[in-house]
């Protein structure tokens, strides 16, 4: 009798079912608690023992122990001198910079926005959209003596932000719908229609423009780098800062930062349209003319 040659239909995944119901039916339990930790020290803000990582994920102190061994070994969790309470290292963060697409989105845009940020006087950083949160991956700053930046790691939530905002504009339809379901499920529906209708018009003008949200005297506007079929990968924001005496008008500002994100644009093969200028706010005012 001729050997039956199993193919993939006849091996176990078939017997437990097709798709996800087959990936649940293969756990890795020491994995997943590797997993566990590491997302649990990720929220924190002071360093855990292993007793406490013990108690806060429900599991007994034997079988945190040999994950936490591992982790520090790998060198994904460290302790401060002098103190057995265990936080994050930066290895996460280097990891995800080697990731090749976000590492190749940086070494192009990095140049072009230090080209940028001398023509425009201001600091300017590049984010990416994070489930629902935008994460800050590049930054440089102001040539100015005074400035403002945040930092590359920053996270914020992504419907709270111009950054965020315009990613979400951006997105492939399927990711934009999951946006505005999640979103709708945190916040009242007169908030939630009237950040969607925001967004739409974000995409309509392609890009967003609003003064004061996270600080006062800061205008943020933001335009978003496309892929070549127009989606988001990442968003270029100003935070602009009006100095006391005016070296680079903001409309001038305004258009060096669109020209920096057309130019990453085009390096991944995208078209960014050019909005008219000078540009108008969706809502707020523009700075006031400073004396020079």
């Amino acid at each position: 009798m001729p050997k039956k040659t199993t193919t993939p239909a006849d091996g176990p995944a078939a017997r437990t079912g097709h798709g996800a119901d087959a990936r649940q039916a293969y756990g890795a339990p020491a994995l997943e608690k590797g997993l566990d930790v590491l997302e649990l020290l990720a929220g924190m803000s002071r360093g855990v023992t292993q007793s406490e990582i013990a108690q806060l994920l429900g599991r007994s102190l034997q079988e945190v122990y040999r994950v936490v061994m591992v982790l520090e070994r790998r060198g994904y969790i460290q302790r401060r001198p002098g103190d057995d309470g265990l936080f994050l290292s930066s290895r996460l963060h280097d990891l995800s910079n080697r990731y090749p697409p976000l590492r190749r989105m940086l070494d192009i845009a990095l140049p072009i926005m230090n080209t940028a940020s001398v023509d425009a006087y201001q600091a300017m950083h590049v984010a990416v959209l994070d489930h629902l949160d935008i994460r800050v991956v590049a930054q440089v700053d102001s040539p100015a003596p005074l400035g403002f930046r945040l930092r590359v790691g920053t996270q914020n939530p992504a419907a709270a932000t111009a950054s965020g905002r315009v990613l979400i504009a951006f997105q492939r339809p399927a990711i934009k719908d999951w946006a505005f379901r999640e979103i709708e499920r945190t916040t009242s529906e007169t908030a939630a229609r009237a950040l969607e209708q925001r967004i739409e018009a974000i995409r309509r003008r392609g890009y967003e423009m609003i003064a004061g949200e996270g600080l006062q005297g800061i205008t943020d506007v933001s335009f978003p780098i496309l892929d070549a079929e127009g989606h988001a990968v990442a968003v270029l924001t100003m935070p602009y800062l009006p100095p006391a005496r005016e070296r680079v008008s903001f409309e001038h500002a305004c258009r060096a930062l669109f020209e920096a994100a057309r130019t990453v644009t085009q390096a991944f093969g995208g078209v960014l349209p050019a909005p008219n200028f000078p540009l108008a706010p969706i809502r707020e005012k523009r700075p006031p003319a400073r004396p020079t």
